[in-house]
């Protein structure tokens, strides 16, 4: 490519010049453009270099092998991100794969597979780091860096964007760091960091972000932070905060406050009018819901729940423009709400449970809204309601005598529990196989019961996570549309019954196909009611679900008046189920492993991204689709949504267990099946020693399976061939290891579903890593 200035030279000018003067003139300004665009190969690439030594060749580096490569014009991903000005780096974000928060155990020193090796040097990396001078973003996430950080971080002068979440840092944040006046977003959410929050958090006068979630920060917040008048985004929940939170009131610009699970223990504080988000729950804030949180106009969600709250609620909570989601669940709340209390438009759950609230629901909260009012002392036929005398206090004497009493029946359960277990333990004790099963030791993530997911929220987007996608359009459709389609509904067109009614293959006007399935709704819900739950329905989008396109509701001209039937039209997803694919026997374990992550972390987003979330979804084998690329789609999901069943029991980790065991062994049928089938008897059985019977006996079989998984010559036996042909030792025992939690007898024993997709993710990469390496240990397969 020759300079721009020289093409356009006219024939009569370089002949001017002379042939051999012309060439002369072309290599001077070839050297010239050749310095200036590969200045940074000199100097600063082998800077990157360095850092990519420091961290010990993480898998988004792996492109670096080249020493030639062009940093600045690399192909950008969510896993490595360079841009650069004048030939200097000025943006780097490197995404790991390392988890971080998940071993109770870190002391401040390396853990094999999770941080960085013992000679890792946080100051050597931090020096190397702070030579690229002109950095304004830096983001190192999840790459396992562990160590202090070094006063010398203040050296990037320039750095508007500091991002280190989900590494092993500890210590306290450098005070140079307030030397740092340009920086604008500040996160180090699941770290380690001890000690007081900074009390010159002031000095940094640009600052709008400040997240320092998932640490181990105690003291009072500082008032300080009252002072950074720029700030949008305040996130310092899931820390050991104590004592009175400071007078906010005057951050203008703050539209999030995420201070969750703390030990805060002041009445609640002014806020600023312009908050959008407000999550102050598991606290111990007292005293009642100030008149000022009234004036909150551009509330949206607001989370006081598991507090200490008295008196009644303002009324006028309930109607703000924009309010959408009120949970004061378990505090101390009393009273009676007005008859004819107002609600606000937007407003589409609200939870009042386990308060010492009476009198009559309002008509409003009747029936157009998810509404959760149990455990208190409402005058209404909802079940789990209190007597009156609950809400007007019980004396000290009653009460002690209700807790012996609980005390002793409690007792008697767990006497009688523990014979049976005995008994169980005993007879599986005289059956093992003398191998040991080899195990993967779990995460330790704390359970949570959370309705909502802030970090989903924490840009006061409901489902941040899939923002940038380019969602299909929503319409209703008319029942005639759907005949049209299905050819009245054919049994030609009929796929299967899924978890929720029918499902009947569409094609619509404009040529594109569609599943439409049938529902018929047996509860009492209005048209009003059940459109607000289908909106719901219809904003989940996620690259692991099936996307809902529209819905018609036949409203018809039936007896019962309250039934409806309801049409959900989803995506079409041609490839078939995830168990026909393991009927046919021909996914191997790679493949299999990419299925379950995927339906994994839909999952999990419909637990934690959702609004309510949706913890019971019938997941099965057949829920899980294969698109045209080979990815899993989850369908089914969400329908606890339409029928109203928000309880918070989660059973999904429970039922992903079982897929996770066909993955193993393939569909289940005949004698592979006994757990299972035995286990959807226990869900009809209604008596509670029926149940204890039946889940006994489960326990019995799965200490079966876990024998048979105990050995090599057992998973021979169990495990299908073409997984033990294609897994490597250790990819197969973690995935073995999480499948016996998720299905063990209770759910005391069951891993949360970040543990799930964690240990999911990690045995694809120790299974990437072995194919990478046939020769290694660790790809030493049971074939």
């Amino acid at each position: 490519m020759f300079p721009q200035y020289l093409i356009s030279m006219k024939p009569s000018i370089l002949q001017q010049i002379g042939c051999s003067n012309y060439y002369v003139l072309v290599f001077l300004s070839w050297l010239v453009f050749a310095c200036c665009t590969h200045q940074l190969r000199s100097y600063e690439t082998q800077l990157l270099l360095q850092m990519r030594k420091h961290l010990e060749y993480p898998l988004p580096l792996s492109n670096w092998e080249n020493n030639n490569a062009d940093f600045c014009n690399l192909f950008s991903s969510p896993q490595l991100t360079i841009k650069c000005e004048n030939n200097s780096v000025t943006e780097l974000r490197i995404m790991g794969d390392k988890p971080a928060k998940v071993s109770s155990e870190f002391r401040g020193f390396a853990i094999p597979n999770l941080t960085l090796t013992q000679g890792f040097s946080m100051d050597s990396f931090i020096t190397t780091l702070v030579r690229l001078s002109s950095l304004k973003v830096v983001t190192l996430v999840s790459l396992g860096i562990w160590g202090q950080l070094p006063d010398k971080i203040n050296r990037l002068y320039l750095l508007e964007a500091l991002d280190m979440s989900s590494n092993f840092l500890f210590g306290s944040i450098p005070s140079q760091m307030s030397s740092m006046d340009k920086l604008r977003t500040l996160s180090f959410d699941q770290n380690y960091f001890n000690g007081s929050v900074p009390e010159w958090l002031d000095s940094w006068s640009n600052l709008t972000v400040l997240s320092l979630k998932n640490n181990r920060l105690n003291g009072e917040v500082p008032s300080a932070v009252a002072r950074i008048t720029t700030l949008i985004e305040l996130v310092l929940s899931h820390n050991f905060l104590t004592g009175k939170m400071p007078d906010l009131s005057k951050l203008s610009t703050l539209q999030l406050l995420d201070l969750r699970e703390n030990s805060l223990d002041s009445t609640l504080p002014p806020l600023p009018k312009g908050l959008v988000n407000v999550f102050l729950s598991k606290n111990s804030f007292s005293g009642s819901i100030p008149e000022q949180f009234v004036k909150l106009e551009q509330l949206q969600h607001l989370d006081l729940s598991n507090n200490h709250l008295t008196g009644t609620p303002p009324s006028l909570l309930f109607s703000l423009p924009n309010i959408s989601y009120l949970n004061l669940s378990s505090n101390t709340l009393s009273g009676s709400l007005p008859e004819h209390l107002k609600c606000g438009e937007g407003l589409s759950l609200i939870d009042l449970s386990d308060n010492k609230m009476v009198g009559q629901l309002p008509n409003c909260l009747a029936d157009e809204r998810i509404v959760e009012i149990s455990g208190n002392c409402f005058s209404t036929d909802a079940r789990d309601q209190h007597s009156a005398s609950y809400c007007k206090g019980v004396s000290k004497g009653e009460g002690r005598s209700r807790m012996r009493e609980i005390a002793l029946l409690a007792g008697i359960v767990v006497v009688v529990i523990i014979i049976l277990l005995v008994g169980l333990m005993f007879f599986y004790k005289r059956h093992r196989t003398q191998h040991a099963l080899v195990r993967h030791i779990a995460p330790k993530v704390k359970q949570d019961d959370r309705p909502i997911s802030p970090d989903l929220l924490a840009s006061t987007k409901i489902l941040s996570e899939v923002e940038n996608q380019s969602s299909p359009s929503y319409r209703v459709f008319t029942l005639p549309e759907l005949k049209e389609a299905t050819k009245n509904f054919d049994q030609s067109t009929f796929l299967g019954q899924g978890s929720f009614g029918k499902v009947y293959k569409g094609r619509l006007e404009n040529g594109s196909f569609v599943a439409i399935r049938s529902l018929t709704l047996y509860r009492k819900c209005s048209i009003q009611n059940l459109k607000r739950r289908i909106d719901l329905l219809s904003k989940l989008r996620h690259p692991h679900l099936v996307a809902l396109l529209g819905h018609c509701i036949d409203d018809g001209t039936q007896d019962d008046s309250t039934v409806h039937r309801l049409y959900l039209v989803q995506e079409f997803v041609p490839n078939g189920s995830f168990r026909s694919h393991l009927s046919e026997k021909v996914l191997k374990w790679p493949e299999r492993l990419a299925v379950v992550i995927g339906a994994a972390k839909a999952i999990h987003f419909l637990h934690t991204g959702v609004i309510p979330p949706s913890l019971s979804n019938h997941l099965t084998t057949n829920s899980i689709l294969i698109d045209e690329h080979g990815i899993a789609q989850l369908s089914d999901y969400g329908m606890s949504l339409i029928a109203d069943e928000t309880e918070k029991t989660d059973d999904d980790v429970h039922n992903f267990g079982f897929i996770l065991l066909e993955s193993l062994v393939g569909p289940i049928t005949s004698s592979k099946g006994e757990a299972f089938l035995l286990n959807e008897m226990v869900c009809y059985v209604g008596s509670f020693y029926c149940s204890l019977w039946f889940r006994c006996l489960i326990l019995y079989l799965f200490l079966k399976w876990q024998t048979s998984f105990s050995s090599q010559d057992g998973r021979r036996r169990i495990v299908e061939p073409i997984v033990l042909a294609t897994s490597s030792q250790e990819s197969l025992s973690i995935v073995i290891s999480i499948t016996n939690k998720c299905i063990s007898d209770g759910s005391s024993g069951w891993p949360s579903f970040e543990d799930v997709l964690w240990n999911l993710q990690y045995a694809a990469q120790v299974q990437a890593t072995a194919d990478a390496d046939p020769d290694s240990a660790s790809h030493q397969s049971f074939g």
